[in-house]
């Protein structure tokens, strides 16, 4: 101990080298304090920060260096010179930074670099390279699937694999849902892209949509719903960026008003349909200025939408490439908006009109619009209650080329009225659909049916109570004969009536639909299985047929029918067992779902017997 104290050695700092000659001795100092921190102030600062463990004869590292500590930066001048889409898929397994780092690299941005010599052909082997963004595939995403992170997989993935065409997003995830980013990483991957379908997207906004804009200039379909977030910016985004844009459809977003309808009709050239639904800042300078511009519009739908009779006067004057024009619920559009319209006489090409929930629909605008619309051949009107017996015939004298007309809920007009219809519509009428008309009953008998219903192959009359036997009598005079018939909900219609309709069209009815009339009876199956030689869709459903009705119709040997359906006949029983089997040999489709007295057994044997058939039971 003295001589620890009383030491005179040197007293300056040691200069250099090691305390232990032996790097192997240092080896085992260390591995015997290993839990001692030793303090080294480094000359220059590392790039990778790492322990140091002394081995016996080299320094070695603890970890092995690894890519993940370079910065961003650096990592996107990698990835934006891999060549194929596999070298990018691959990478974008690693880690969401990756795959995200790789969904924000641009196709202007990416590095085609050729250090193969001129003289030297170098084959790659990945077939990805020579495929082009041709935009074939689609990829849909629903509910808790769409999110960020999937988009930015469809980016990456799709790109080098044909291109995306078709992306639909309907839903978001609660937790994760989709935002900004994940639609910019479309843009920036899928400059292919042509239809882009938003659905309820609350976290999607101008950001996102004026992204895809920018990226995505082939863009030819837009379809918003519920986005409350989008408003006019993105639309005129859209609209200078996508010359090809031919369809737009927006509803429900609250933010979007006339200046995007106005930049899309100025500057989409293209356009030819257009769908605008419950948007409450779109009025009339909005659509006027749409339709007075866009002079390709074939299609156009507006429901819901505080227009005025001004737009309608607009339609009716520019109005001159549409072909399909719906309107509903326009609830400030008077009787003198669709008089204007029609009178403008600018809807030269129009053959289909559909009219629902409009109070301006009255008996004289309706004659107006029949005036104008000259090539008009198929009108539907929906809750239209002004609209009477007046009405329907004097449009029927003027609109010459009608070939179908479809009434819903026109409680005003009565079978005087339809029959006053069918005698000016000439010979062109084919097809005659009336639903929840509770104005339709029977006439009186003897009345005088009209001469000229000779053209009639389709009548469809559903859930009117009034209907009845006497109701029917108006086709009798069809000289071309009935293919299609619909009866259902009719509970009035009796034998008599498909006695009659058998008899008279058997020759060229196909389909025939009685369900829910509850008072046909086996009878009429005998003159269907007698007469209806061409039925091959025959639907009787809740109706009273008992095992023999099934008996004679599998008897009926020129019969071939390939759709029968029978649900909720409840007097069908097991023992229709044999005669469901013989009519299975040409049967499609059987239905016997709510017969509650064929037993489950009889059902299984169905089932083996006929394999070729789809039963619902």
């Amino acid at each position: 101990m003295p001589t620890l104290v009383n030491y005179s050695g040197d007293d300056e700092f040691y200069s250099g080298g090691s305390f232990y000659p032996n790097p192997m001795d240092l080896g085992c100092l260390f591995s015997i304090v290993s839990q001692v921190d030793v303090y080294c102030p480094p000359s220059k600062r590392p790039r990778i920060s790492a322990p140091f463990i002394f081995g016996r004869n080299e320094l070695e590292l603890d970890k092995k260096p690894s890519i993940e500590v370079l910065p961003d930066e650096c990592l996107f001048e990698i990835f934006r010179r891999l060549d194929g889409g596999k070298e990018k898929s691959s990478c974008a397994c690693v880690s969401k930074r990756w795959l995200m780092l790789l969904s924000g690299i641009r196709k202007a941005e990416i590095c085609h670099e050729s250090p193969v010599s001129n003289d030297v052909d170098m084959v790659t082997g990945d077939e990805d390279q020579d495929l082009e963004s041709d935009g074939y595939l689609s990829r849909c995403l629903e509910g808790k699937k769409a999110t960020d992170i999937r988009l930015a997989a469809i980016a990456v993935g799709t790109s080098s694999r044909g291109g995306l065409g078709k992306l639909s997003i309907r839903g978001s995830n609660s937790l994760r849902g989709v935002t900004n980013l994940g639609l910019s990483s479309i843009a920036h991957g899928c400059p292919s892209l042509k239809a882009l379908t938003l659905w309820n997207v609350p976290y999607i906004g101008d950001d996102g949509l004026s992204e895809i804009a920018k990226g995505c200039n082939l863009l030819e379909k837009l379809d918003l719903c519920q986005c409350p977030t989008i408003s006019n910016k993105s639309l005129i985004a859209i609209a200078e960026n996508c010359p090809n844009l031919t369809s737009l459809n927006i509803e429900s977003c609250s933010k979007i008003g006339n200046e995007g309808l106005e930049a899309i009709g100025r500057l989409c050239p293209k356009l030819h349909s257009v769908s605008i639904k419950d948007c409450p800042l779109v009025r009339d300078h909005g659509v006027s200025n749409l339709l007075s511009t866009a002079s390709m519009l074939s299609k156009v739908k507006l429901q819901s939408v505080n227009i005025t009779d001004f737009s309608l006067a607009v339609i009716g004057h520019y109005g001159k490439a549409i072909t399909n024009l719906v309107l509903s619920g326009l609830q400030n559009v008077s009787e003198r908006g669709f008089w204007v319209m029609g009178n403008a006489q600018g809807l030269q090409k129009l053959t289909l009109l559909t009219v629902t929930s409009c109070r301006g629909i009255t008996d004289v605008s309706l004659e107006a619009i029949g005036k104008g619309c000259i090539n008009l051949k198929q009108m539907c009107l929906r809750k239209c209650c002004f609209v009477s017996n007046n009405g329907m015939v004097a449009f029927a004298k003027a609109a010459g080329s009608l070939e179908c007309l479809q009434l819903e809920e026109c409680n005003r007009v009565t079978l005087s009225g339809i029959v006053g219809a069918l005698s000016n519509c000439g010979t062109k009428l084919k097809s005659l659909t009336l639903v929840k008309c509770m104005g339709i009953r029977d006439m009186a008998l003897g009345f005088a049916m009209p001469s000229s219903c000779t053209s009639l192959r389709s009548l469809s009359v559903r859930y009117c109570p009034g209907f009845g036997t006497a109701s029917l009598a108006m086709v009798e005079s069809c000289e071309a004969g009935l293919v299609k018939v619909n009866l259902s909900g009719c509970f009035n219609i009796t034998d008599d009536v498909i006695l009659a309709l058998a008899r008279l069209h058997g020759g060229t009815l196909e389909l025939l639909n009685l369900e829910g009339c509850r008072k046909i009876t086996d009878a009429s199956l005998v003159a269907i299985a007698d007469n209806c030689l061409l039925l091959n869709d025959l639907d009787v459903s809740k109706c009273a047929i008992t095992d023999s009705g099934v008996a004679v119709l599998s008897c009926a040997e020129q019969l071939s029918l390939q759709v029968l359906s029978l649900s909720g006949c409840s007097k069908i029983s097991n023992k229709s067992m044999p005669f469901l089997e013989k009519l299975g040999k040409n049967l499609v489709g059987l239905n016997v779902q709510h017969c509650n007295s064929i037993s489950s057994s009889t059902v299984e044997l169905l089932l083996d017997s006929l394999w070729k058939c789809d039963i619902l039971s």
